[in-house]
């Protein structure tokens, strides 16, 4: 799997919480930005249907699809080619609506918020 693809699927969800009954329909419709040390950030779309969309920090495209298993969101890339693994992380139990900590794929550090509106 790409890295740059990776890290935007896998950065954007991670949170030191969890909510019971996860929900992430306030993401529908908006942007799920994470905030790298160095400034970059990365944007990943949910749709209704299951699928997302994303930018990785050096502006790589990727997609696949979502799911909800239990407190946690799991990505599965299809493009730019199928990874052989789902990345799961938690959903924060206070909703997308505050800002949280989380780790990217390498273990660096990120704030993740959501953006209203899909720029």
């Amino acid at each position: 799997m790409s890295r740059i693809a990776l890290l935007a699927a896998a950065t954007l969800m991670a949170g030191p919480s969890f909510a019971a009954a996860p929900s992430v329909s306030e993401a529908f419709g908006n942007t799920l930005v994470s905030t790298y040390p160095d400034g970059r950030t990365a944007k990943l779309w949910l749709k209704p249907d299951g699928a997302y969309t994303a930018q990785g920090r050096r502006g790589d495209p990727s997609s696949g699809h979502w799911k909800l298993k239990h407190d946690k969101l799991c990505l599965s890339q299809s493009h730019p080619f199928p990874a052989p693994f789902s990345y799961c992380t938690a959903v924060p139990a206070h909703g997308l609506n505050e800002a949280w900590p989380a780790k990217a794929v390498t273990g660096e550090a990120i704030k993740v918020h959501l953006v209203k509106g899909a720029d």
